[in-house]
């Protein structure tokens, strides 16, 4: 049996009707095969939600590239089970960042189409940048701290200050960005040690630096209870295209996973 694809029009007003503001700040994570088919693809929804944030809205995706450095989880499944010299010759051939032409393939087609559309603007940390379109791009991305993955130095932290809006596009709260920034935020959080590849004016080169240590595995249990919690009926889910779509404010959520973390992470309280 055949379906009937979905249309630009049609997830603008699905979103729009889920809540996304309309000149507001937008940040998405998206599952373009949990949307289904769309006339156009993923250039049609990333259409489709600017028709929803309107031309005084601004979009925002993360862009990260994990693939730039040797101590992401990415990189050491990549090279489990080889040789010293095999592990060698991965890390020779991994490119430094550019933030001008560097893709993000682990973020999704969606989060590539908008960092590569015209107008859109990206932050400049090698590992985690975020990519921005609309007026406010600029502001969003700016003054991203290399030493800052996803703290109040990063686009994050202008997100919070904007209260913007949050869409989980057939994603799960497992994937919700925004709680790292309240990893920042809890008492004495835990720091370890980071590398990956950089651009030095002509030449490539490895950059070391300390940074919050990044923990997103118990964050689908925290949106699991920040959505049951009070703060969380702020959390409107309907169907957009075929996927299942929540919306909330980010400092609602932020705020919420700052208390949930000291007391569920007995390590770091």
């Amino acid at each position: 049996m055949s379906t009937v694809p979905h249309s630009r029009a049609r997830l603008a007003g699905q979103l729009s009707s889920l809540g996304v503001e309309r000149g507001g700040v937008l940040m998405v994570h998206a599952s373009l095969r949990a949307v289904g088919e769309v006339d156009g693809g993923a250039g049609a929804v990333a259409a489709a939600l600017r028709d929803a944030v309107g031309p005084g809205g601004t979009l925002v995706v993360p862009a990260f590239t994990p693939e730039n450095s040797d101590t992401s989880p990415q990189y050491l499944a990549r090279v489990r089970g080889l040789d010293d010299r095999a592990r060698e010759a991965v890390r020779s051939s991994m490119p430094a960042f550019d933030p001008a032409t560097t893709a993000a393939p682990s973020m999704g087609r969606l989060s590539e189409t908008v960092r590569r559309a015209p107008g859109a603007l990206r932050s400049s940390h090698p590992q985690t940048s975020f990519a921005a379109v609309g007026p406010l791009a600029g502001h969003v991305v700016a003054g991203h701290h290399r030493d800052c993955h996803l703290g109040d130095d990063s686009p994050l932290g202008r997100l919070h200050e904007l209260r913007a809006q949050v869409l989980l596009l057939g994603s799960g709260f497992g994937s919700c960005t925004a709680f790292h920034l309240a990893e920042y935020r809890v008492p004495s959080p835990p720091r370890r040690t980071y590398r990956c590849v950089v651009r030095d004016g002509d030449r490539r080169r490895w950059w070391e630096y300390e940074d919050a240590a990044l923990d997103d595995s118990d964050f689908a249990a925290l949106g699991a209870d920040f959505e049951r919690s009070d703060r969380g009926g702020a959390v409107r889910t309907a169907p957009v295209g075929s996927a299942t779509a929540r919306l909330f404010l980010l400092p609602a959520a932020v705020a919420f996973a700052t208390r949930w973390l000291p007391a569920h992470r007995g390590a770091h309280s």
